[in-house]
């Protein structure tokens, strides 16, 4: 994906060794285009998928996006919190650890949208150590859905996610792969 190639290179930047920040196109503010080019890219990488499944609050956009590109699939975000209006007993839960927050969250989908038989395609818009995807791909287990695939905006190829999901048998497919940081710098695959 040239473009996102380019924003990344032109508007993102590395905090640390290990940060990269995108937020003024990716994960606070959204260019919209962009979003609605990766919805393409991805809906053209995953057969079969009948359902969206990603991770409250970044996934949302990509994940909207991605569905209207599947015919407007359903798109289910698992969310961090539980709320007083939903029924405990009628949630599938995983915890996951994230990478950016060094934080740990309990994460729920209802049942009633997470079905046996579901394909899903997980999207997010980073991968990492994989976590996130990892206890999303729990929640399909719980349900008996099926993963068809994970999609993923930005890789950070340097850590391990796509190791850890290849080696569960997961199809993996990023519209852009961080190979390193360098005085920094992003240098992208």
């Amino acid at each position: 994906m040239k473009n996102l190639k380019e924003r990344i290179i032109k508007d993102g930047y590395v905090i640390g060794n290990d940060i990269l920040k995108v937020d003024s196109f990716i994960n606070h503010q959204i260019d919209t285009q962009l979003l609605d080019e990766l919805g393409e890219y991805f809906s053209k990488k995953f057969d079969g998928v009948n359902k969206i499944l990603t991770i409250e609050s970044s996934g949302i956009a990509f994940g909207v996006g991605v569905a209207r590109h599947y015919g407007n699939i359903p798109m289910v975000f698992a969310k961090k919190s539980k709320s007083k209006i939903v029924d405990e007993n009628n949630l599938y839960t995983t915890v996951v650890d994230s990478f950016t927050k060094g934080t740990s969250n309990t994460v729920c989908v209802d049942k009633r949208f997470l079905k046996p038989g579901d394909k899903c395609l997980i999207v997010d818009d980073f991968l990492a150590e994989g976590n996130a995807s990892i206890g999303l791909i729990d929640l399909c287990k719980q349900a008996g859905a099926e993963v068809v695939g994970v999609a993923i905006v930005i890789e950070k190829g340097f850590q391990n996610g796509r190791k850890r999901l290849e080696k569960l048998g997961i199809h993996v497919e990023s519209a852009a792969i961080v190979d390193h940081f360098e005085n920094g710098k992003v240098i992208l695959k």
